[in-house]
């Protein structure tokens, strides 16, 4: 199986397992909390049909990537992406990250520039900056966050049920646009990440990505569903396309936050018209 080697615990390696299928100009995706690289399998479809090469990867403490006791924040994940793109020595890339992703896609190119990387695509996205604070009115008030991290202390199997309620809007698009069966699929991938990594994640969603986006200097594309229950779009993908110069934006109408698999058919017509200009 593919690993690639991105630091050591107690003298064990830390390492990342990836996926890289296909040929013609790669595409990385990152994906969201608190899944794993192949919840990104309905793009991936639609992108190897298109010619794309796609490379998937689980974040470290997710999927059948190594759960260390540390190295849950940002500066570390855009490290992991940077190792991972060295290791495949890849030119020419498409960063594409949904959700917590957005964060590696950004702060990969505010620290290692876009030498590699010729375009950025941000689903669901987390910045700029989500955290409310005196220069920063429009975000959200940290005690929701410190809830957050209360209700996964306490049972994170219970918090996971009503986490991914939020994520696809189940009161609304149960049964029609997701399975009970994709949600338990979902259930199923969560409970086997690491606890540490459920924790010291929700911290990192507090980053503040303002000086990485600033620094965005390729053609980027931001795509968000208007009824986005867990990352709302007045917060985030409505400031953030402000931004970035020269973006383009999609809103997908009632799109819940994971509009990777409830809206895939417009998230990829949309991605794949974009990757065409």
């Amino acid at each position: 199986m593919p690993y690639v080697t991105v630091g050591q615990e107690n003298a064990q390696p830390i390492e990342l397992f990836f996926e890289d299928h296909g040929q013609g100009q790669p595409v990385v995706l990152i994906h969201g909390y608190p899944l794993n690289g192949r919840s990104w399998e309905r793009q991936e479809a639609a992108l190897l049909q298109a010619g794309y090469r796609v490379i998937t990867y689980d974040r470290r403490g997710f999927g059948q990537s190594s759960q260390p006791s540390s190295g849950y924040d940002y500066d570390t994940f855009a490290a992991d992406l940077d190792a991972l793109l060295s290791h495949l020595d890849l030119q020419d890339v498409v960063l594409g990250g949904f959700s917590m992703g957005t964060g590696e896609v950004t702060r990969y190119l505010g620290k290692y520039g876009s030498a590699r990387v010729s375009r950025a695509v941000l689903i669901g996205v987390i910045p700029p900056y989500l955290l409310k604070t005196a220069d920063n009115p429009e975000g959200v008030d940290a005690s929701v966050f410190e809830g957050i991290k209360a209700s996964i202390r306490q049972d994170r199997f219970a918090f996971f049920s009503a986490f991914f309620d939020n994520f696809y809007n189940t009161d609304q698009l149960l049964g029609t646009r997701i399975s009970p069966e994709a949600i338990h699929a979902n259930f199923n991938l969560a409970a086997r990440a690491s606890a540490t990594a459920t924790l010291r994640c929700v911290d990192a969603w507090l980053e503040d990505f303002r000086a990485d986006v600033a620094r965005i200097d390729v053609p980027t594309l931001i795509i968000h569903g208007d009824a986005d229950n867990v990352l709302p779009i007045a917060a985030t993908a409505d400031r953030l396309s402000g931004l970035i110069p020269g973006s383009e934006r999609v809103v997908i109408k009632d799109g819940p936050h994971n509009i990777l698999w409830t809206f895939a058919d417009e998230v990829n017509t949309a991605l794949l018209e974009f990757l065409k200009k």
